[in-house]
């Protein structure tokens, strides 16, 4: 009887019969017994609902059952990484947690002091309900364009996308972005809300233009960080690096964020670039020469001739005075010093102390006096002449140009002509950089450098610049150190550009005060060493560079400032950006420029009357330059002058460390 009795599998298939046929005879219990004594158990079949649903599945099978070995193995060592990767992360912050506790409480609730501004806007919107309503009717029927889009991709139709990422957005170049339609349609709904939500800002009218950019700027950073790049879960490019390294990506994203962390001192200071891999003297600032003079804020350096004459007049460069001066000597290939020499010019380059709490009252008028003063008149020494051609580069152009302006009141005419490479004097249109330069952002500054003890920390600027382009300089490194567990990669510029120095407070307030806020120098209202600065009096031949692309000085900025000398001026607008614009080695033959002899009213006018040429413009200004530096000389040893060398070039100021 038992082996005429149906398996249990057959007896589950004649349910579906049950329910078409409900009135047949169910089995004699009588029967069922012997059965159920001699077969094997099998599970309680739950009750059926009224309705004759089938019954529910059996549970998932264990994984031994499903997977192969070397599958359980794989899950096993992914499931054992995710867990490191947690309790390292757990580790990193709590450590942080704890350093932070030691600190002072944050100065403001609000250190971006975005409130005041944001409510303005707000406050706009609000009072414009059929503006809002208008945007909100936008976005909802843009979002009805994605959802059908969706659906005629899933019917198997070839379909656009809505919304494309802006020329330059790096963020979704995985393939998968555009391939998966998962991913895709994260993508698509974030550039809709993200960029919906920006021009809904940038629309408003009725506010002061200066509060709407402060806005713009913020809800840019806003949006930016929920991206969905930046997260593990919505980025298949970090996805997929977790499942083919079976976790081990997210452990080394991890370790990485632990040693950044730790690294910044309980804060989060991303590595940009693999920073063992350089060292000062050694493979940068590699160009020969001597440390020919010292005070208390610079080194004078005098570098090796490489030719056998060169041109009397010798050319000194002021570079910014918050980073160092080897960004004009990185490797010998992209090399600024190193190419000026092979050109024939006596190059003397300011290396700016990295000051300290002991330099915390030196002024701006200081760096005036002992900083261009001192070292052109160290420099006239040491060549035995009475004149010198100079550059300034950034924020050293603009202390160029106040000692220009102080010397032609005094009718100083040491210095024969002047070049400024992405240097401002007029800040009326001075970039991102003037949204954090307002009096409530000002006294936190100054509250943060007394905290320091009178001098502004380089991670500050740091953090500052890098928010300017925070996909590029901050989420980038995010999502590649931390989410893939890359290792950063060696990139001297980036080196370099991690490399910043303190600023004293005294000369950091009056610059940001001055400058950026009031725009004194070219509205006559600043008055220094007891004369009034005036550009206009500088006659002496300038060379103006700019940088197509640069958002730290921007052409426009730029170009305001070379109208403002009275002499004549030559306008150079460069391709590219900040650095990579100024530092284009013509051996590189990278990138363009452009030149026009003219210097009409608008800067809108030169661009439409520009020649363009490629590659750098290092020729075009060495032209300039040599003809402005008088008669051949026999090449001038650095060792050999009047001048007592001191050490070795790059010295010892470009050495410390903040």
């Amino acid at each position: 009887m038992a082996t005429a009795k149906p398996a249990p599998k057959p007896r589950k298939k004649a349910v579906p019969e049950a329910e078409s046929a409900p009135s047949k005879p169910k089995t004699p219990k009588a029967k069922a017994k012997p059965a159920i004594a001699e077969a094997p158990p099998e599970p309680k079949a739950p009750p059926e609902s009224a309705a004759g649903a089938k019954p529910a599945q059996p549970p998932f099978p264990p994984f031994e059952t499903v997977l192969s070995a070397d599958q359980l193995k794989m899950v096993e060592t992914l499931s054992a990484n995710l867990a490191r990767a947690a309790v390292t992360a757990q580790g990193a912050i709590a450590e942080a947690a704890l350093r932070q506790a030691d600190r002072p409480a944050a100065l403001t609730p609000d250190p971006f002091h975005v409130a005041p501004a944001l409510n303005e806007v707000m406050g706009r919107l609000a009072a414009q309900p059929d503006r809002l309503m208008r945007a909100q009717a936008d976005l909802f029927g843009q979002y009805m364009d994605l959802w059908q889009s969706v659906a005629r991709r899933a019917a198997g139709e070839e379909v656009k996308p809505v919304v494309a990422p802006a020329a330059g957005d790096k963020r979704f170049n995985d393939p998968d972005w555009a391939s998966n339609p998962m991913f895709d349609l994260m993508k698509q709904s974030y550039l809709l809300s993200s960029n919906w939500l920006n021009k809904l800002v940038a629309d408003v009218d009725g506010v002061d233009p200066a509060t709407k950019r402060r806005v713009e700027f913020f809800t840019k950073m806003l949006t930016d960080a929920f991206s969905p790049s930046n997260f593990l879960i919505s980025n298949p490019a970090a996805l997929r690096e977790v499942v083919q390294t079976q976790g081990e990506s997210l452990v080394k994203g991890m370790e990485n964020f632990a040693a950044d962390l730790e690294r910044g001192g309980g804060q989060l200071a991303i590595s940009q670039t693999d920073l063992a891999k350089f060292k000062v003297g050694e493979n940068v600032a590699t160009a020969p020469g001597k440390v020919v003079y010292q005070n208390d804020i610079l080194q004078l350096l005098q570098f090796n001739p490489t030719t056998e004459t060169v041109c009397e007049i010798p050319l000194l460069i002021f570079p910014p005075w918050i980073n160092k001066f080897y960004i004009l000597d990185l490797r010998p290939e992209n090399s600024m010093i190193r190419w000026l020499t092979s050109q024939g010019f006596t190059v003397f380059v300011a290396s700016w102390v990295n000051p300290d709490r002991k330099l915390a009252d030196k002024t701006f008028e200081d760096y005036m006096f002992e900083g261009i003063y001192d070292a052109t008149q160290q420099v006239m020494t040491q060549c035995d002449v009475d004149r010198v051609n100079t550059v300034g580069y950034c924020i050293g152009g603009t202390l160029l140009s106040v000692a220009l302006a102080h010397m032609a009141a005094k009718g100083d005419k040491r210095i024969n002509s002047a070049t400024f490479f992405a240097a401002q004097q007029d800040f009326a249109e001075a970039g991102d950089l003037l949204l954090f330069t307002n009096e409530e952002w000002l006294q936190s500054i100054e509250q943060q450098m007394d905290q320091a003890g009178g001098f502004l920390p380089s991670q500050s600027m740091a953090d500052t610049f890098n928010a300017l382009r925070g996909n590029d300089l901050i989420w980038s490194f995010f999502v590649s150190n931390y989410l893939m567990g890359k290792e950063p990669r060696p990139f001297d510029l980036l080196f370099w550009n991690a490399d910043q120095t303190r600023m004293p407070k005294a000369l950091h307030l009056f610059y940001l005060r001055n400058f950026y806020k009031d725009n004194a120098l070219t509205t006559g209202k600043l008055n220094l060493g007891g004369e009034h600065l005036d550009l206009s009096k500088v006659k002496i031949p300038i060379y103006v560079q700019s940088s197509k692309d640069d958002h730290i000085a921007p052409y426009r900025s730029v170009y305001r400032g070379a109208k403002a000398f009275g002499g004549p001026v030559t306008f150079t607008m460069a391709g590219s950006g900040h650095i990579a614009g100024v530092i284009n080695h013509p051996d590189a033959k990278k990138y363009q420029h452009w030149t026009n002899d003219k210097l009409p009213g608008d800067v809108s006018e030169w661009i439409a009357g520009a020649q363009e040429h490629p590659g750098s413009w290092w020729p075009h200004w060495g032209a300039w330059l040599k003809a402005r530096s008088g008669d051949q000389v026999p090449a001038r040893d650095p060792a050999k002058g009047k001048l007592k060398p001191l050490e070795d070039a790059p010295g010892s100021f470009v050495l410390v460390k903040s």
